[in-house]
């Protein structure tokens, strides 16, 4: 029952996939950091975001999910690493802390805030020695293959809990943007400094900046790409996140993707370059 955590950088958490799917077969709760670095393979030591698929798909095996939050700040790695462990404890499930390498080096400013009880459940799964009650079984073996799918199902009904109630995510200037960008983390910040940049140009662009990679916030995306021409999606990676957007989207509007991959980090005028090209694009 106490609370636990791990962390490592890439290669490292491919190496604990197949414990990641135990724990989540198993319904403990854990956090995990993967502070993500250029790939595939050893690939180098530079900040990526190459394991978002992974990270949100389910880098193990069977039908399981994490919970996923991306910060995009010293502050937001404190806050969102306390509020990762209540997130498990709810819903005895590992939840993820997926940052890069800038994030993983930064200095920044913070405050530790006080916090609530937020009247998370008693743990009577834990195994305290059976004092006085039967003793707990930790496992997540089941033979019987229809006692396995009662699980599955019941696994998949709180993942379902977890998309109706722990969507989050960062609006900024969408309410009369033209132009939508959807980034996160690092990459969320190289995206609001080209936008000050093609504001001064004369070109609206606003940012949904998903805080919640799982459950993702399909429908902030979707509603926002209603009022304008098109979508682009930036990532450290060759197009994973992107996917997700399209969805979100559902057709309503041109989503365009750019990246940088191996280590290499989009800057605010590559970016600032792609949001100019959206227009001469229509």
């Amino acid at each position: 029952g106490a609370r636990v955590m791990t962390s490592s950088s890439s290669p490292g958490i491919s190496l604990k996939q197949e414990g990641i799917s135990y724990i989540a077969g198993a319904e403990l709760p854990c956090v995990i950091v993967n502070m993500v670095r250029g790939g595939p393979g050893l690939g180098g030591i530079q900040p990526s975001q190459a394991d978002y698929f992974q990270a949100t798909k389910g880098g193990g095996h069977g039908d399981y999910r994490l919970l996923v939050l991306a910060p995009a700040s010293v502050q937001e790695m404190v806050d969102l690493v306390m509020e990762a462990f209540d997130l498990a404890d709810k819903y005895r499930n590992p939840v993820m802390i997926l940052g890069d390498g800038v994030l993983g080096q930064m200095m920044e400013p913070l405050t530790f805030r006080e916090r609530e009880e937020n009247g998370l459940p008693p743990k009577a799964w834990a195994t305290t020695g059976a004092r006085g009650r039967k003793p707990n079984l930790i496992s997540s073996i089941y033979l019987d293959p229809e006692v396995l799918e009662q699980h599955n199902w019941k696994l998949q009904r709180k993942y379902q809990e977890m998309i109706a109630g722990e969507i989050r995510y960062e609006a900024v200037d969408t309410e009369d943007a033209d132009y939508l960008t959807v980034a996160y983390g690092t990459t969320a910040r190289v995206v609001k400094s080209a936008m000050i940049q093609a504001r001064q140009a004369g070109v609206k662009v606003g940012l949904i900046r998903p805080i919640t990679l799982f459950p993702f916030p399909y429908e902030a995306i979707g509603k926002a790409a209603e009022r304008v021409k098109a979508v682009l999606a930036v990532e450290m990676s060759a197009g994973q996140m992107v996917e997700d957007v399209r969805l979100g989207v559902n057709g309503r509007r041109p989503v365009k993707f750019y990246g940088r991959t191996g280590g290499m980090v989009p800057t605010p005028r590559e970016v600032f370059e792609q949001i100019l090209a959206l227009r001469e694009a229509r």
